[in-house]
């Protein structure tokens, strides 16, 4: 990964910060979008430790605000070159949120700011580079709703969430048929069930119950970390797309998240947003 560029999303804690800093050790120059100020100085620190040598920048923005979604992809492209996007930006709200989009806000953050940037640093990736997307196992229990995207009836915080993850293996599976021929992969991943910070403040019973189950049933950072550096680092994936991993190896994820009329559908309907 000497003198590579990495953008990284969701960079200032859990398994992205543990991604950055090991691709930083590999020698990669690592630009990262934060929203908050003090976790971005001390995400920096531990960039700046692991490689000493590459101008590390980060970047400011809310990842569920679409114009700041643009704004910080505009000042992305302005970079010389990307070689890998990571899009690891993503959180459980247990209580519906709407934003100044009018948008859900899970359905904002988790999907529509990995669409949204992705597709506008697209031109920004040359052949050979690869687009990595956190999604999760939590998808299997999900299905999508067209007439109900944005979670108005019935909302429930970890469903939708699910639902979210389900978004983000159907927009990879679309992304990587849309750019097959360019030279561009795109694959996403499931962490595990990871100790980070994820859900502690999502508030009501889903906060309660993953403080006391991530003691004893969950993975570190470290851990959970390990397919998102094997899929933004790895020769063995150098032209492998539209794939789900866990594990660092090909899984096969739900009969939902393999459906490809749902995935056009969706892409088509998240393409209004750019």
């Amino acid at each position: 990964m000497q003198n590579k560029t990495i953008v990284i999303t969701g960079a200032t804690s859990g398994i992205g910060e543990v991604a950055a800093v090991r691709l930083a050790e590999q020698g990669a120059r690592i630009l990262f979008v934060a929203r908050d100020g003090s976790r971005a100085d001390a995400t920096m620190a531990k960039l700046r430790h692991a490689g000493p040598d590459a101008a590390h920048k980060a970047f400011y923005a809310d990842l569920s605000v679409i114009a700041e979604m643009k704004r910080v992809a505009g000042e992305l492209a302005a970079e010389p070159s990307i070689d890998v996007l990571i899009n690891n930006a993503g959180a459980l709200f247990n209580r519906r949120t709407v934003t100044e989009d009018g948008l859900e806000k899970t359905f904002a953050l988790n999907h529509l700011s990995y669409f949204v940037v992705t597709n506008l640093l697209l031109p920004r990736l040359k052949p050979g580079a690869r687009i990595v997307n956190t999604a999760s196992g939590a998808h299997r229990r999900a299905e999508l709703h067209f007439d109900d995207l944005q979670s108005e009836r019935g909302y429930a915080g970890f469903a939708v969430y699910s639902r979210s993850k389900l978004m983000n293996i159907l927009f990879t599976r679309e992304l990587a048929r849309r750019i097959q021929g360019t030279g561009v992969t795109a694959n996403c991943l499931h962490p595990g069930f990871v100790a980070t910070r994820f859900g502690d403040q999502s508030g009501g019973l889903v906060q309660h119950a993953l403080r006391l189950v991530k003691p004893v049933g969950a993975i570190s950072p470290e851990e959970g970390a390990k397919t998102v550096v094997y899929l933004a680092s790895s020769p063995e994936v150098a032209g492998v797309s539209g794939k789900y991993f866990y594990q660092c190896r090909v899984d096969q994820p739900s009969t939902e998240a393999e459906d490809d009329v749902a995935a056009k559908r969706l892409w088509e309907i998240s393409e209004k947003f750019l």
